[in-house]
């Protein structure tokens, strides 16, 4: 067994996991997910955050069964592997507002990282300036790292808070399964209406997805993979930038060639900056909003996905981040920071800003030396 999970995180693991985690991804868009997001970390939180009523605006909801996937997937492998690690402590609330900033920044880019990299082996050119940006912002916190940035430890913490988040994440596949038998059910108008709101919209976005059994057994396998794997796009950048590892940047490779040859042989392949699903042509910010969504990620140690993994080990810090996104997805709604095909908003771009004061700001005060 030891040499088995050894394997999962060889390089030979890391780019096997990339390939097939990448080829997955793009299948989930013929299955039925929306254009060039057959993952999208942040826009699948936002339709979550829609789906439980945390967004005020008409917004296409949906319980997204791979976030899901990620939680329970990741949870059985460090199960299975021994890993799985209550804990908690390190800085909760800074993390809570770098979720937030993370949703925030991706929103306004439309996409989170894994969304960027899979824009960009479907053809959307956009997908390079944010790609640009995600460097650019997680090597500003490379810098932040060598100055001493440092949320601490966690610490061991009982078992049953390593079990919220998954716990959680059972609840709402609970709900999303049992969601159609409401119809019809006493208060027949309440029972709709709240039926409606988790099934998602009947046009939009919410009504576009891959089937239930399919999304969630997919976000199984990608869960899975991922947290044997420690697979993180941001970590990938990092470490090359910080040691010249690029033991999980052969994995993000991976991810990308695996989604493109995937997109071509599925006819799915269209290259171009105008009329791409889910995307605007601002260069400027597509990058400004990217260097937001990276230095939050730096900062907290890992990518949206790598998060939810996180989350299914036990990691209640993680936790909290992933409850910062699902807040900052519904403020980026609410407040109509969030961008559309057309552009930018007028308060998005201001939101990036304060995004990125506030991420500075954390990265100056949170130090080694700050404790001593």
């Amino acid at each position: 067994m030891s040499r088995f999970a050894k394997w999962f995180t060889s390089r030979k693991g890391t780019i096997l996991a990339g390939a097939i985690i990448g080829t997955l991804a793009a299948l989930l868009v013929p299955l039925g997910n929306p254009g060039n997001m057959g993952i999208c970390v942040s826009c699948f939180m936002s339709d979550i955050a829609a789906g439980v009523g945390l967004q005020q605006i008409p917004k296409p909801h949906h319980i997204r069964p791979e976030i899901i996937g990620f939680v329970l997937g990741a949870m059985m492998a460090a199960l299975i592997f021994g890993e799985f690690k209550p804990r908690t402590g390190s800085a909760p609330l800074a993390r809570f507002f770098l979720g937030l900033f993370s949703s925030i920044g991706a929103l306004v880019f439309i996409g989170c990282p894994w969304r960027a990299y899979l824009r960009l082996a479907g053809g959307d050119w956009n997908a390079i300036a944010g790609i640009a940006g995600l460097i650019g912002g997680i090597a500003l916190g490379t810098v932040l790292l060598r100055r001493g940035f440092d949320l601490g430890r966690s610490r061991p913490a009982p078992i049953a808070v390593g079990y919220l988040l998954p716990a959680i994440m059972v609840a709402l596949l609970g709900i999303r399964i049992a969601a159609p038998n409401w119809r019809g059910a006493q208060l027949e108008g309440l029972a709709d209406s709240i039926s409606g709101r988790i099934l998602g919209c009947a046009t939009g976005l919410g009504s576009v997805h891959a089937p239930l059994a399919i999304s969630l057994a997919l976000g199984l396998i990608i869960g899975l993979l991922a947290q044997r794997t420690r697979f993180c796009t941001m970590a990938a950048v990092r470490d090359f930038i910080l040691m010249r590892d690029a033991h999980l940047l052969g994995g993000l490779i991976a991810l990308v060639l695996a989604a493109f040859v995937t997109n071509l042989l599925t006819g799915q392949f269209h290259p171009g900056f105008e009329g791409q699903p889910e995307a605007h042509t601002s260069f400027v910010w597509n990058a400004m909003a990217m260097v937001l969504t990276g230095l939050a990620v730096t900062l907290a140690g890992g990518c949206p996905g790598r998060q939810l993994f996180l989350t299914g080990e036990g990691d209640a810090d993680a936790g909290v981040f992933v409850l910062g996104m699902l807040v900052g997805a519904a403020m980026a709604h609410n407040l109509e920071i969030t961008s559309y095909a057309s552009g930018p908003t007028p308060r998005g771009p201001a939101s990036v800003l304060i995004g990125l004061a506030c991420c500075l700001v954390i990265g100056l005060v949170f130090r080694e030396t700050a404790r001593e």
